[in-house]
């Protein structure tokens, strides 16, 4: 790999990610370990809708659906682990992190299929209308699902278990987050250079184009939908782990909204665009928050200024313009 100066800037944020939990859980702070966590988890969150937003140009409110399928797939799972009740066709609950995984990102593979079957027959704002309906629609059915805390949310009294590690342990969990990250912007590294990647940016660029040279713009646009769907769940069955919670604001569109501002602030399209968002966000966050309760007033502020005159987010004030899409 060429240390161009893009990738000399990822290679500093993924060891600064790396470098804050383990300072602070040498200084004795476990609530930083807490915060680079959560970084991780909503990059991770962020890094799917990237894929359809960046690559693909499609620009889905409904990404809060997937996100809060893989936190209920979390929930459901430990809670039937924990009570010994069998899930459907006598299936039983797990608490093993690998199996909830899964489980995850295969339903919120299907959902995402038949959404983006529907969704991908329109475009711009009616694309983005529909999406929002169709993650609505999750929503309101987990608000009404009392088996499993319908608005009162599902607790999950003792963090899953990954093999070989004490997840219960701060720092463990950490790095159990930030190598499914690392493992997340691979895969994003990966579709960017393929074939297919190159079809899913041509398909946002010219659609026209793209089926003249015989290419099924329908179907790369699907692909990627489904893609994109599969890595946010994963991203939300870790969220849930993280607060040992999960409730319906996991699902509400305002989620989906956090996530596109995260991609904006780091950078649309660009392969770790996702981390430095969700790192400006938490620390807005947390430092803003402190002093007052309308801390995203000032978060406004600065995404204003990002869209009006750094369009490339905090990678393109850092590493300048992208050769990519």
């Amino acid at each position: 790999m060429v240390l161009t100066r893009e990738n000399a800037v990822n290679l500093t944020l993924a060891v600064l990610l790396l470098a804050v939990p383990l300072a602070a859980s040498a200084l004795g702070q476990p609530f930083y370990i807490t915060l680079a966590t959560r970084i991780a988890i909503l990059a991770l969150a962020a890094l799917g809708l990237n894929l359809a937003l960046g690559l693909g140009g499609m620009v889905s409110f409904g990404h809060a659906a997937f996100f809060g399928i893989g936190g209920y797939a979390a929930g459901i799972l430990a809670s039937h682990a924990l009570s010994g009740e069998p899930l459907l066709f006598d299936l039983s609950g797990t608490a093993q992190m690998p199996i909830i995984w899964l489980v995850a990102v295969i339903a919120a593979g299907v959902v995402a299929l038949a959404i983006g079957a529907l969704s991908l027959r329109t475009s711009g704002v009616y694309f983005i209308m529909i999406t929002l309906a169709f993650a609505q629609m999750v929503y309101y059915f987990a608000i009404s699902w009392p088996a499993y805390g319908g608005e009162d949310g599902l607790s999950i009294a003792v963090r899953n278990q990954f093999p070989g590690t004490n997840t219960m342990r701060p720092l463990n969990f950490f790095f159990v987050a930030y190598a499914v990250l690392l493992a997340g912007i691979g895969l994003f590294a990966l579709i960017r250079a393929s074939r297919f990647g190159a079809a899913l940016v041509a398909t946002r660029q010219n659609e026209i184009r793209v089926a003249a040279l015989g290419i099924d713009h329908y179907r790369i646009r699907l692909a990627g939908f489904v893609i994109s769907a599969m890595i946010t769940a994963l991203a939300g069955a870790l969220y849930a782990d993280l607060n040992r919670f999960v409730s319906p604001s996991m699902l509400a569109w305002h989620m989906s909204g956090e996530l596109i501002v995260l991609i904006i602030l780091g950078g649309t399209g660009r392969l770790f665009g996702p981390l430095a968002g969700a790192a400006l966000y938490v620390a807005f966050e947390f430092a803003l928050g402190g002093l007052t309760e309308r801390w995203q007033f000032f978060l406004g502020l600065i995404l204003l200024g990002v869209v009006l005159f750094a369009r490339g987010g905090l990678l393109g004030l850092l590493a300048g313009k992208t050769k990519h899409g």
